[in-house]
């Protein structure tokens, strides 16, 4: 393919993904296929002869398309949104075509600076404090990450490392297995299963603080389990509080844990992988309170900031922290500028050696949607939320299960666990909206999430009455069971 022919099959494409997102709630939410559905459709091996682009393109609808869960529908309500925005797609396509691996300032120069500005823009649309932000000569600064993973794990091997350094200076006669083999990390029973990961993949122990009965972690409940594990030799180094579960989208007391991890040297990161994008409207600013006691700080703008997947914030206070953790120079990836003090080299802030040009997508979306256009569009789904919520406090046959804060609403209908499941799986086989369960306490929860960029109140109302229908049928067929019983 020539950049003749790039330019003719470029546009069909955007016409192709134009169309797509235009027409996409003509489409069923859901597939209908089985696992291994794709093997039969496509040869067992890749052609020793090219195809033609046209080949190619005709069996996207043909193959691509009866697998896809499409995540921009307005009747997806499933797991967290996922953001996609017109801007975002072209700078990701800009992106593409630029193709650099930008691991230093001197691979690609404005890949570097472009992220340390747009992570200090984000920082000040949220009201970092001013200690996240690089500015001109801070301490502090952001870095986009692939996910909210990716920042907690980074987090917690950067808090591994400072605290073993400082026990070591502290207590030169202990070694580092000893001290690895006493260090415990900590985070709500409500935390993303992704923390727990990070504790894996870091080798150290990790201990879930029980929540109250909102599901957020307070003070006390962290004291206790810090107080037991001190007493018992062990070396509490990281506690990751998390704003906006994905459970229910509960918020840990950050006032109150942030004072006791500054006190016992801990490493605080905040994880707001969702619930942060909230943040850029003052009636959200107050979750957030508590977060000048943090060391690290990430949310994702891909989850509901109108840019698509990865783009994933992270904030540190102290960039030496980081740096120091990992920090190895070979020949081959030093520059002339390195040592100036006036640049970034991300490598040194993330997991992979290569990254490619994301702050792009955040340039493009910040300018072109403008900070108002971004606060109305998160407030439109806090809206949508509410709206779902009072239609199903008015059917005394449910019940909402815990605070709807942002866009999460968890209900279910009063009643036993498997009557709940049983009428998941009546929406799942209808496939006309698509939710997930989770787990409160002993409770199965369905979980309703504002998510597409399009969703409006009609397909709110939509899958409100669908939802309400299945419960109806459902019902009739359930009593009628268990009077034969």
């Amino acid at each position: 393919m020539d950049a003749s022919e790039f330019r003719k099959r470029g546009k069909q494409m955007v016409d192709y993904v134009a169309d797509y997102l235009e027409k996409i709630e003509k489409r069923q939410v859901f597939p209908d296929v089985e696992p291994g559905y794709l093997r039969p459709l496509i040869a067992d091996c890749a052609p020793q002869d090219p195809e033609s682009f046209e080949d190619v393109f005709e069996d996207i609808e043909k193959i691509i398309m009866p697998g896809v869960t499409h995540w921009h529908s307005p009747y997806f309500f499933a797991y967290f949104p996922a953001a996609s925005s017109f801007p975002a797609l072209l700078a990701d396509m800009l992106c593409g075509g630029i193709g650099c691996v930008g691991f230093s300032w001197a691979a690609s120069p404005a890949c570097t600076e472009l992220e340390t500005v747009m992570l200090d823009w984000l920082g000040k649309m949220i009201n970092l404090p001013e200690e996240f932000l690089a500015g001109k000569d801070g301490q502090g600064g952001g870095v986009i990450q692939g996910s909210a993973s990716e920042a907690t794990l980074f987090a917690l091997l950067a808090a591994r490392t400072k605290t073993i350094r400082r026990v070591q200076s502290e207590k030169p006669e202990l070694t580092e297995a000893e001290i690895m083999g006493r260090l415990v990390a900590y985070a709500s029973d409500q935390a993303h299963s992704s923390v727990e990961r990070a504790a894996l993949i870091g080798a150290v122990k990790m201990k879930s603080v029980p929540s109250d009965d909102t599901f957020s972690v307070c003070g006390s409940a962290l004291k206790k389990v810090l107080d037991e594990d001190k007493a018992a030799g062990l070396i509490p180094f990281f506690f990751c509080a998390t704003l906006g579960t994905t459970p229910c989208c509960s918020f840990d007391k950050l006032l109150e844990l942030g004072p006791i991890c500054n006190k016992e040297n801990i490493w605080m990161h905040i994880d707001a992988a969702y619930a942060g994008s909230a943040f850029i409207c003052p009636e959200f600013r107050h979750l957030l309170s508590g977060v000048e006691f943090a060391d690290s700080f990430n949310f994702n703008p891909h989850k509901w900031l109108l840019v698509n997947f990865d783009c994933s914030a992270m904030w540190v206070k102290k960039r030496s922290d980081l740096i120091g953790a990992f920090k190895l120079e070979p020949l081959y990836l030093q520059h002339h500028h390195q040592e100036s003090g006036l640049v970034t080299d991300y490598r040194h802030w993330q997991i992979p050696l290569g990254r490619r040009f994301r702050s792009l997508k955040l340039w493009f979306v910040l300018r072109m949607y403008g900070v108002k256009g971004l606060q109305e569009h998160i407030r439109k789904h806090v809206r949508l939320s509410h709206q779902f919520e009072h239609l199903v406090l008015q059917d005394e046959r449910f019940e909402i299960c815990a605070e709807v804060v942002l866009g999460l609403v968890c209900f279910r209908l009063k009643g036993s666990n498997e009557l709940n499941k049983a009428l998941l799986k009546s929406i799942d086989d209808a496939k006309k909206i698509h939710l997930v369960p989770c787990h409160l306490r002993e409770k199965f929860v369905l979980r309703f999430a504002i998510c597409s960029r399009t969703v409006e109140s009609t397909h709110v109302k939509f899958a409100w009455q669908h939802i309400s229908q299945l419960a109806t049928d459902l019902l009739k067929t359930w009593e009628q069971n268990h009077h034969q019983q």
